[in-house]
This record gives structure tokens, C-alpha cells and sequence, in this order.
């Protein structure tokens, strides 16, 4: 009887939930299939588009990585959707939904065998052991095109932009933005990143109207009146970039000065101007025709240096700082003592010019540029914006097709020749590993599934026919994937409809990985929140029910949190 007097062990703070076992881990699947089912309909060149609505600012897009940010997902499980969604937004550019689709679906297939008492570990297990035979097949059917002569690596680049484009807002101007995304990373050169080219949004003009600027370029900062009078163009100028004030500071704001005669004030604001007029002389004797500081310059300046026909440019933003340092070869200077000429920039052209109702710096004929700028015209600030969200995938994918050469069909034709692969692979094993592997095939279907359907399509019939075409083996049908234009399969290879390598293999490893953390969370722990209190530390004398942290309202000096019962003197 001594077990049934024993007290109860209490580990946990009181009002902790805690949820644990095989329905804490279903719970989870359907919380995360609730998240992919909201993005599932975006997948493809037909598929549609969500418009989210957060603190006033409308977001219309089908990008997979921006719906799921602007989701705001609490839930700590489907989270995990979000970050994967980030990362393959990060590391390739491209394949957001699908990575996000292919887990859930993953998830899908598992809470199928863990309601028929397969447990998780062996779920884990099978998709760990699937996942490395279809990275390893993937690499052996790729198509390598580094031997390729420049021109076909060129049309290759520009396919796999295309493909990008084709499920984005601007799916109809994709020749134009595809060549207009090469164009920009392969004037980089092969080790710059990504973050030097630029894109400028400007609203007004037709899509059609965007430019790519081979050089920098970026709107005109805050000036002051003397700015009308200074020159906007300039051939072969020479540039000076500073991290330096040129501006005069309010003596009661920034000094503390003590005098004994009132004729002293005059002699600290001549040495004041004196400062400034000395900077000033400095950099005029650099020679320097166009002079861009990250910091303010002020109006005193800005009239010194119209006067002498010298442009600036105060307030400019770090980055478009540094990319004008990359582009013109200059040095970015924290003070003009002792400046060379070896440490100023030049450029072929310098102009200041009106595009739509903006103003637009203009730096081009750089002789080393290694950035590159691009200005996207458009009607609606929302057509715009979703344009630059397509253009930076497509720029993240022509910059990892550049260093990996490998691609593979895209519309679904990797996805069902993996299938394929694993389905053969898993006849030759026994015991539940079988199965597993085998649901793990019809899992990667799930791609031209959706695709299938997005497009209006038969979803079942094509998925058969793909199934059929890639059964017969051999290289001629591998390569088979859906027509989401025409509603019926074809030979994506053929189509130019590619992909690259690195998209599919960091797709499926991020939805593998994620499928298998979330099957192996078996328990859940919420702390109950602390309650917060509902203001300073109160010091109130009232008597009675105080409530902690309102002065005057409480007994004593109120400095509990949340209500508090205090009895009366």
C-alpha cells in the first residue's frame, strides 16, 4: 500500500501544459499541413497569387518565402516551414513553395503510418536512407553543361532565369527580365556576391521601361537650395567619396562654451567657419569634380561648391556608397588631409537625370565596375515591388548556375524520375524500410501534382501519363514533366524549362531535414506567461484591493505583478 501513499512529484510550474506522444506529434503534422495548404496554390507558372494584408501595408505575391514571413506562423512546429522557406530563399533564390509543399507532404504520408503504430524513429529512419539515394541519383542524371562553349553557357543561364520567372507576376516580360538578370551578374565577375547589383524601383512608365545600368545608379538624396546651381554631367569626372560632415553645428546643442567677455562668442564662431572653409579649400585643390559623403553636407557647402561647379551628393546610403567605390576604383575617406589623386574614383559619365518623378544618379563607362544597377518602371507600387521580389530570384539562381553548371528539367520531371528510382530501389529491401521509401516516391509526385492542378489540369490522368512515360526508363523519357501552359505533358528538357542542380538538392534536403525534426518532437512544454505588470512600481496607500503597480490604487507599496489582494488596516 506504501506506493499509493507516496505524494505526487511536482516538476513543472503550476499551469504548465505539457503534451506528449504520438497525438502531440500528429497535432503538429496538422498544423503544419494547415501552412502548406495556404501556399500550396501559388506553385507554378499558373498558379495564384495571395494578397496579405499587415499594419496597413498590402503585399500582393506568390512568392513561397515572402507568404510564409508574412504569415507571421506562431505555432512553434509549422515555424519550422518558415525557416526552411528562408533558407532555400537564402542559399538558391528559387524553389520556396516547393520545398514548403514537399515537407508537408512528407509529414502527410508519415501521420498515415504513425495512426497505424509505426513509430516515428523508423519514419525517420526510411526518409534519411530515401533522401541520400535521391541526392546521389540526382547527381548521376544531371546534365553538365560546363564544357559547353561561353554562348550555350549564356542560353543556359538565361533558361534557368526564364524557368524562375515563369511562375512570377512578371511571367509575361520573362525574356525581357531573364536576359536582363545575366546581364547584371555577369558583369560582377566570379567572385562578387549578389548584393552589388542594385534594384532601383521606380513607380510610373511601362515594365518594359526598366533598364539595367552597367554602373550605379540611385535617387538624389536630401539637398539643399545652392544644389539647382551645380553642374549635373560631367565626362571623365573625378570623384571623391567621403565618411565626413561638411556642415555647421548649433553651438547650443552640441557645446558647452564659457566666456568672461562677450567679443570672445565672435572669435569661436570665426574659428568655427574657419574649419569648415578649410575642408572646403582642401577639397577643391583634389581636383575632385564630384564629391558623395555618407554623411550631411550642409547648405554652406552646398553653395561652395555651385559656385566653383562642383556636384555633391550628402546622405547617400552605405550601400549605394560602396557600390560606387567598387565601380569608380576610389577610396571612401573619414578626412580631406592629405588626399591623393590615387584615392579618387572616375567614371566615364556622370549625369543626373529625370526618370518618371524621380531624380537618378547616374555613374557609367566604369573601366573596373564590378556592380551593376537595375530600374524597374511600373504602374502599381505593388506590381513593382512583387518585380523586384522575381528579379532577385531570378539573380540568385543565375549566380548559382554560374558557379554549378549542372541543371535538370523542371515542371515536376526530376520529381517523378526520383519516384521512379526509389519505387524500383525499395522492391529489392525488405521489412518496413520498404514501405517507407516507397511513400517517400509517391511523396515527390506531390510536385507535378500540384502543378497539374494549379494549371486547371487533370491531375490524376497526367500524373499517369508521367508515370507511364517514366517507366519505360532510358534517357529519351526521363526528362518528361507537366505542360502547365497546354494542360498535358512534354519533354521539359526540350522545352528549355531547366533547372538548376543545386535548386533540387537543397529542396530536398531541407524538406527531408524538416519532415524528420518535426516527427521527432514527441512532446510539447508552454510555460504559462508571466503576467506582466501593468505599470511602474506603485507606491499607493489606498487600502483594501490594490491592484500591483498602479500608484494610488493599491495597499502598501503595490509592487507585486498583475492583481493583488491585500487585506485593509
Amino acid at each position: 500500500m506504501s506506493q499509493f501513499m507516496r505524494p505526487p512529484i511536482i516538476l513543472l510550474k503550476d499551469g504548465t501544459d505539457s503534451s506528449q506522444g504520438k497525438n502531440q506529434i500528429i497535432s503538429n503534422i496538422n498544423a503544419c499541413q494547415a501552412v502548406v495548404d495556404i501556399v500550396k496554390t501559388t506553385l507554378g507558372p499558373r498558379g495564384m497569387d495571395k494578397l496579405i494584408e499587415d499594419g496597413g501595408e498590402t503585399t500582393i505575391t506568390n512568392d513561397g518565402a515572402t507568404v510564409m514571413k508574412k504569415l507571421s506562423v506562431v505555432h512553434p512546429a509549422a515555424r519550422i516551414l518558415v525557416d526552411i522557406s528562408k533558407a532555400q530563399d537564402n542559399e538558391v533564390g528559387d524553389g520556396t513553395t516547393s520545398v514548403v509543399v514537399l515537407a508537408g507532404e512528407l509529414l502527410k504520408e508519415a501521420k498515415n503510418f504513425l495512426e497505424d503504430g509505426l513509430v516515428a524513429p523508423q519514419i525517420i529512419k526510411g526518409y534519411r536512407v530515401a533522401c541520400q539515394l535521391a541526392l546521389q541519383k540526382l547527381g548521376d542524371i544531371a546534365v553538365d553543361l560546363t564544357q559547353k562553349a561561353d554562348e550555350d553557357k549564356r542560353d543556359m543561364l538565361i533558361k534557368c532565369a526564364e524557368t524562375t520567372l515563369n511562375s512570377k507576376l512578371v511571367a509575361d516580360y520573362k525574356k525581357f527580365f531573364a536576359k536582363m538578370s545575366v546581364d547584371s551578374v555577369q558583369l560582377l565577375g566570379e567572385d562578387v556576391g549578389t548584393s552589388m547589383v542594385a534594384i532601383k524601383k521606380v513607380t510610373g512608365g511601362s515594365v518594359t521601361d526598366s533598364v539595367l545600368v552597367d554602373g550605379v545608379a540611385f535617387k538624389k538624396t536630401f539637398s539643399y537650395a545652392g544644389f539647382e546651381q551645380q553642374p549635373k554631367s560631367f565626362k571623365n569626372p573625378k570623384i571623391l567619396l567621403l565618411n565626413l560632415e561638411l556642415e555647421l553645428k548649433a553651438e547650443k546643442d552640441n557645446a558647452e562654451v564659457r566666456i568672461t567677455d562677450p567679443s570672445q562668442y565672435q572669435s569661436i564662431v570665426d574659428a568655427e567657419w574657419n574649419i569648415i572653409y578649410e575642408k572646403l579649400d582642401l577639397i577643391v585643390k583634389t581636383g575632385a569634380n564630384v564629391v558623395l559623403s555618407r554623411l550631411a553636407i550642409g547648405d554652406l557647402a552646398t553653395q561652395y561648391f555651385a559656385d566653383r561647379n562642383i556636384f555633391c551628393a550628402g546622405r547617400v546610403d552605405n550601400e549605394d556608397l560602396e557600390r560606387t567605390r567598387r565601380a569608380v576604383g576610389g577610396e571612401v575617406q573619414t578626412t580631406v588631409q592629405g588626399v591623393t589623386p590615387a584615392v579618387l574614383g572616375t567614371c566615364g559619365s556622370f549625369e543626373e537625370k529625370q526618370i518618371g518623378a524621380e531624380r537618378i544618379n547616374f555613374f557609367t563607362g566604369c573601366p573596373h565596375t564590378k556592380t551593376s544597377t537595375i530600374l524597374i518602371r511600373g504602374g502599381a507600387q505593388q506590381f513593382i515591388d512583387e518585380a523586384e521580389r522575381s528579379l532577385n530570384d531570378s539573380i540568385m539562381i543565375v549566380r548559382r548556375a554560374m558557379r554549378n553548371t549542372k541543371v535538370v528539367g523542371g515542371g515536376g520531371a526530376i520529381e517523378m524520375e526520383l519516384s521512379r528510382f526509389l519505387r524500383e530501389y525499395a522492391r529489392t529491401i525488405k521489412g518496413k524500410q520498404q514501405l517507407v521509401i516507397n511513400y517517400y516516391a509517391r511523396a515527390l509526385e506531390t510536385i507535378p501534382m500540384t502543378l497539374a492542378q494549379n494549371s486547371g489540369g487533370d491531375g490524376t490522368n497526367i500524373l499517369n501519363q508521367l508515370r507511364k512515360r517514366h517507366a519505360e526508363a532510358g534517357t529519351e523519357n526521363r526528362w518528361y514533366g507537366v505542360d502547365c501552359m497546354n494542360c498535358s505533358v512534354t519533354d521539359t528538357f526540350k522545352e528549355y524549362i531547366w533547372e538548376p542542380v543545386i535548386v533540387k538538392q537543397s529542396a530536398l534536403s531541407a524538406a527531408t531535414e524538416a519532415a524528420c525534426l518535426i516527427l521527432s518532437i514527441d512532446e510539447t512544454v508552454k510555460n504559462p506567461q508571466s503576467e506582466k505588470p501593468m505599470g511602474g512600481k506603485g507606491k499607493g496607500k489606498g487600502k483594501g484591493m490594490g491592484m500591483g503597480g498602479m500608484p494610488g490604487m493599491g495597499g502598501g507599496k503595490g509592487k507585486g505583478r498583475g492583481p493583488r489582494i491585500l487585506k485593509g488596516r
